[in-house]
């Protein structure tokens, strides 16, 4: 029977045990490679002393190709929750040393667990995949317990933020459990997200590519846009995710996150009055608008490498949590295509699921023309980002700086799509395309008449004066403010303050979709 005593000896040997997971000679691989083991992870993560470990006792139940011989206490996975600065999360992190964390149906039953969890407390899930992918030797007893995942991620989805941190092998069915959630982060070099690996596609289609070229962080990050970070190291990793939950609410139903503000809300940024340059065809930088504007020029972007005509990313007004849509003049003169609209719609879409104010600054030219664009669906994922702006009930603050152009002008949340606060510089071109291509079109059968009869400069000179005439009247935001789909028209160095003064006003904004099961986004 033994005593109390050895009964507790016996407890105390057993954490100890499970604590080693697939042991030390396995640690030690995982080491080698750089990286680090399930239990170090969370440590890095969370609070000092805040770790509170579930099901570390839990095994498999296979008894198929000699897994009956193989048993590990805690079964591959590290779950539990803790706190990130003091607030509750839920964490799993798949543990590589143990059957190279494959995915069985108990290890799924502890993911799942935590994710209720979380669900019904209302907090943050947080998934460090590192994984060698469906435990074989089971079967459909994986798969089954992939979908599980999948449901609770789908049901979670707009209620608790879910973030997803990719430290090594992610590939097959697993890789939709990050799809999924809100946010994704990957590891430089030593991660990796693919739907069927190079040797699969070797033999299916003669293509012959590594892992990374396949699905490195690289490649999602820039081209794909899986990924929404990525990290040189596991360290970076780690406050990477801290930083982001620190602009995001706990829940659905609470609001962001107040800090303290140091920032004087009525700071005038001068430079902000000339950064527009004369010539419209010339670009400058939005980063530095953006950091003009923003508490302490602090901005934490999402999706920085990818989609970089468009830029989205998190702020603080005074101490408050938005975020921040923004036009890039610098890359592709700013134009909206098929990646940056559904970059935009993504973003826009989290926010307003978890209370998150809208700042958008706009300086768009319309969308890229051409066969490459319209083929990949350019119409579907421009109505993305119409949706969700048109979708949101957040409250949106939008500064018109420069051009912002027919189509492209209304996506960007405009008046008509219940932006609750719209300025414009005095620098603002609106109108519903730029004098040159609008003057061309008007004009053209003139121009035509004038070139027949051999007045080739006539023709200029008078295609010239209607592009001046259509500026004059159209190229100003003061049409707009007089049909009231401006606001104001404000000085670009106030802008800060308006912003704040609008977001104040905002505060207690109640607007309520109509009642329905849920719309039909174009997908």
């Amino acid at each position: 029977m033994g005593t109390q005593q050895d009964k507790v000896m016996e407890l105390i040997e057993l954490r100890a045990k499970a604590r080693v997971g697939g042991g030390e000679k396995a640690i030690g691989k995982q080491h080698e490679k750089g990286k680090y083991t399930a239990r170090e992870r969370i440590a890095m993560l969370l609070d000092e002393g805040s770790f509170e470990e579930m099901d570390m006792f839990v095994q498999h139940r296979c008894t198929n190709f000699g897994m009956e011989k193989k048993h590990y206490l805690g079964d591959g996975v590290v779950t539990g929750c803790g706190t990130i600065g003091g607030r509750l999360v839920y964490v799993f992190a798949q543990d590589f040393t143990v059957s190279a964390g494959s995915l069985s149906e108990m290890l799924a039953s502890k993911i799942c667990k935590v994710m209720d969890m979380a669900m019904k407390v209302g907090a943050p899930v947080i998934g460090l995949n590192d994984s060698g992918g469906a435990r074989l030797q089971e079967g459909i007893n994986a798969l089954a317990g992939y979908s599980e995942i999948f449901q609770r991620n789908i049901m979670a989805s707009g209620v608790i933020p879910q973030i997803s941190a990719i430290m090594g092998p992610c590939a097959g069915g697993a890789v939709y459990s990050p799809a999924l959630t809100d946010f994704t982060l990957m590891m430089e070099n030593t991660s990796y997200m693919f739907l069927t690996g190079p040797a699969v596609v070797k033999t299916v289609l003669g293509e012959v590519v590594t892992q990374e070229q396949l699905g490195g962080a690289s490649v999602h990050s820039t081209k794909s846009g899986v990924t929404h970070f990525t990290a040189a190291t596991e360290e970076e990793a780690m406050a990477m995710i801290k930083q982001l939950l620190s602009y995001i609410p706990q829940n659905n139903l609470e609001k962001t996150p107040r800090v303290a503000c140091t920032d004087p809300i009525d700071r005038k940024e001068d430079f902000l009055n000339e950064i527009i340059p004369e010539n419209p065809n010339q670009p400058y930088d939005m980063y530095q608008v953006i950091a003009g504007i923003v508490d302490n020029g602090e901005f934490f972007e999402v999706q920085p490498n990818f989609a970089k005509n468009l830029i989205v990313g998190f702020a603080r007004f005074n101490g408050e949590s938005v975020g921040i849509v923004a036009n890039q003049p610098q890359v592709m003169a700013g134009v909206l295509d098929s990646n940056s609209s559904r970059k935009g719609a993504r973003f826009v879409r989290f926010c307003d699921a978890f209370n998150i104010p809208i700042v958008t600054l706009v300086d768009v030219p319309g969308f890229l023309p051409g066969t490459g664009q319209e083929y990949n669906a350019v119409i579907l994922h421009g109505a993305k980002l119409l949706y969700a702006y048109g979708e949101a009930t957040v409250p949106k603050v939008t500064v018109t700086l420069r051009k912002s152009y027919g189509g492209s002008h209304i996506v960007m949340s405009c008046k008509q799509l219940r932006g609750d606060m719209n300025y414009a510089w005095p620098s603002a071109e609106i109108a519903v395309m730029g004098a040159a291509g609008a003057a061309a079109v008007l004009y053209a059968k003139e121009a035509k008449a004038l070139k027949d009869e051999g007045k080739e400069e006539e023709a200029k000179a008078f295609i010239k004066e209607k592009e001046d005439e259509y500026t004059n009247l159209f190229a100003n935001p003061y049409n707009a403010a007089k049909y009231g789909y401006i606001d104001d028209v404000i000085e670009p160095r106030n802008t800060r303050f308006r912003v704040i003064r609008a977001l104040t006003q905002l505060e207690n904004k109640k607007l309520h979709n109509p009642a329905k099961k849920h719309g039909n986004i174009p997908l």
